[in-house]
């Protein structure tokens, strides 16, 4: 009696042990196939409902084994911070840029150069362009940076000043507000203004304060920041056509079972084009809404100069032999 007694604790403690490490272990496969994703886009915006389908879709595809949680408005953090993160293997996400990128692999920057695409389907391809591969492994091995795509096209960013705006010479002296990597300031700067790295989230307070003179965003930017409250002009220089890049850890993406990395990858894409076809839809509507607001638009702009212009930031960065490599690929 008194053996049997023994005995039976001792095995429902040795049941329980192993259920206890059977949990723990099944948490820590969950949080391994768990990615957190940020943006800095608001809950309305067309990006945002985007990743949301890109999330429901993997879990479709996955039967739930790789959950997308999408985070909006940088609740995760700053942009600059997570790309650390994403660094260290956290499994943790971002939506970027190729400005950002090409503080690791300098040639991926002429994505975010001036006048480099001027279509959707011309950024699409570039995903088989066998410098912009070489790039991405580059990015990959060497900085821990996985791109999972970056068929997520903002349409084109233009000038937004109180001022109009038709040539370079008409930037002259006007601080206009930029992200701070190096390909943005350059850009900027080649195209005749003074450029001035700020936050979006400061933008409107900075106009207040004139502390910059202006902004180059795009219409949705615009709307969706209540901008035009200080900003009386868009110019429609459409100097670029921003290009979101997907970032994930790379220590964490190999980590993934195949038909996961699968599943994450051809999803990113097909919903960054769905998204990017909406932005386009969208465009002229926000044209429309701050034309009605009583912004003024300028639309005879003198794109030959402009584009003459833009060259400057790629000699100025070093990267104009990248940037013709990379066009002859994708029939630029």
């Amino acid at each position: 009696m008194t053996e049997k007694t023994t005995i039976r604790p001792l095995a429902a403690a040795v049941s329980a042990a192993a259920i206890a490490l059977s949990l723990g272990a099944g948490a820590a496969q969950a949080q391994e196939h768990t990615l957190r994703f940020n943006h800095v886009l608001g809950p309305n915006e067309p990006f945002h409902r985007g990743f949301t389908a890109w999330a429901e879709r993997v879990a479709e595809r996955t039967n739930g084994g790789l959950e997308i949680q999408v985070f909006h408005s940088a609740q995760l953090g700053v942009e600059e911070d997570i790309i650390e993160q994403i660094r260290q293997g956290a499994n943790i996400g971002q939506n970027t840029d190729a400005a950002r990128l090409g503080n690791y692999v300098p040639g991926i920057a002429v994505v975010n150069g001036p006048y480099f695409v001027s279509s959707a389907e011309q950024a699409f391809g570039l995903a088989d362009a066998p410098t912009m591969k070489g790039w991405l492994d580059e990015l990959a091995s060497d900085h821990g940076i996985r791109v999972v795509c970056f068929d997520w096209v903002q349409g084109f960013r233009n000038f937004f000043t109180n001022e109009e705006i038709r040539t370079p010479a008409d930037l002259d002296g006007l601080r206009i507000r930029t992200p701070p990597a190096p390909i943005w300031q350059e850009s900027i700067r080649a195209l005749g203004a003074q450029p001035t790295a700020m936050a979006f989230g400061d933008v409107y307070p900075g106009l207040q304060q004139r502390a910059i003179d202006g902004a180059e965003l795009t219409y949705q930017n615009i709307v969706a920041g209540n901008l035009n409250e200080v900003l009386d002009v868009g110019n429609e220089t459409k100097h670029i056509l921003l290009v979101n890049f997907q970032i994930v850890s790379s220590q964490w993406f190999d980590g993934l079972p195949a038909e996961f990395q699968a599943a994450l990858t051809e999803e990113c894409r097909a919903a960054g084009q769905a998204t990017s076809a909406e932005i386009a839809e969208a465009t002229e509507a926000a044209k429309q809404r701050l034309i009605d607001a009583g912004m003024t638009i300028v639309e005879d702009v003198d794109m030959d100069a402009f584009r003459a212009a833009g060259d400057k930031a790629y000699e100025a960065l070093g990267i104009s032999e990248e940037k013709a490599a990379l066009q002859a690929e994708i029939g630029g």
